[in-house]
């Protein structure tokens, strides 16, 4: 009853297609802006912007990349940590080299060189695919860590192998503070979303979706392979890359090539796969799922054992919370292959017919 188009007339093209086409999305939207940037703020603790709010903006923002890739083109991906190794240390260099040069164009310029190194790596999707696709993309993780291991010159020539950053200040703002990071960080990732969504959208969207569906029958109709594969992986690193120089400018402060690892590529896969493939909001799901669920599981489960009479070790809980996080995922697949914005997507078609089904 409150979730329905009756008199919602369009009277243009232009109307038709915007994004938030019924007007209780554009006043829901609107209306999360406010609680994330004013409300948020406002009554969030340090704890919760460091620990939970800060890394699931930067991985939204990462699984927004994969998911370009993965669900938009169809080309699997396991080479998104380096990915992101490659915009931290680029950001990194970028900004201790060069003078004067502001937090943004640290982050653009560590996005900008992911993207090359995407494509260098992207090339060999033009000849193979599905499994072998994977392998060569975790190829591009390998040489990653590699790389920024033995080469002195990516960490400055750093004794211990760990770099770190400092006094972040963007016209005038110091991001220092938790909040202030927070805040960075939901103005990044809004306006990356609002490109995504937009990009999807446009024709390049397009190409990319046949690409997925069927390479041959898009070639046939006119869509050129190499073009839609190659600007996947380059728009999808790029976003990857700017993610990876947040995590470790916004959210690390100081780290080292693990921080990047292949465990990393698997984590944001992950995202995708249970967000929602195909999905720019599926991106936040999935990254919320992958940052939240182990928090409350590492609170929930000491409670458990003293309701059952059983003390849980601090081992047994990390053990019972992999065990658990594992089976979740497994039962997510099975259950909704399409991960959960599919679910999000079949709760707004009931509401429309609530309380009148037909």
């Amino acid at each position: 009853m409150f979730y329905r188009e009756n008199g919602q007339f369009k009277t243009s093209y232009r109307a038709d297609q915007q994004i938030f086409a019924i007007a209780q999305d554009r006043w829901a939207i609107g209306l999360l802006l406010l609680v994330a940037f004013v409300g948020v703020p406002a009554l969030a603790s340090d704890y919760m912007f460091k620990a939970i709010l800060v890394p699931f903006l930067i991985l939204s923002l990462a699984a927004i990349g994969v998911n370009i890739l993965v669900g938009y083109c169809g080309q699997i991906s396991l080479g998104s940590g380096g990915f992101m190794a490659v915009g931290a240390y680029a950001a990194y260099n970028a900004f201790v080299r060069i003078d004067g040069i502001p937090l943004i164009a640290a982050l653009l310029t560590g996005g900008v060189c992911a993207a090359m190194v995407g494509v260098l790596f992207g090339i060999p999707s033009l000849r193979v695919r599905g499994l072998y696709l994977a392998v060569a993309t975790l190829a591009a993780q390998f040489v990653c860590d590699w790389a920024f291991l033995r080469i002195k010159w990516f960490t400055n020539n750093s004794t211990s192998g760990s770099v770190s950053v400092a006094e972040m200040n963007m016209f005038g703002w110091s991001i220092t503070s938790p909040m202030d990071k927070y805040l960075f960080c939901l103005i990044v990732v809004a306006v990356f979303a609002l490109l995504a969504k937009n990009l999807v959208r446009g024709a390049i969207g397009r190409e990319w979706m046949a690409i997925r569906d069927m390479d041959v029958a898009a070639a046939v109709v006119g869509i050129r392979p190499m073009y839609a594969k190659l600007t996947a992986f380059a728009v999808s690193s790029f976003i990857v890359g700017v993610a990876g120089a947040m995590w470790g400018f916004v959210y690390l402060g100081a780290w080292e090539p693990a921080a990047f690892s292949v465990d990393r590529s698997f984590q944001l896969l992950f995202m995708v796969i249970i967000g929602g493939m195909g999905s720019i909001m599926g991106s936040f799901f999935g990254a919320a799922f992958i940052v939240i669920l182990p928090i409350f599981l590492n609170q929930f489960l000491p409670v458990l054992g003293r309701l059952v009479g059983v003390e849980i070790s601090t081992a047994g809980i990390a053990h019972t919370e992999i065990m658990i996080f594992g089976a979740l995922i497994v039962w997510f697949l099975i259950v909704e292959p399409h991960g959960l914005a599919r679910l999000w997507s079949l709760g707004k078609q009931k509401l429309r017919l609530w309380p009148f089904p037909h």
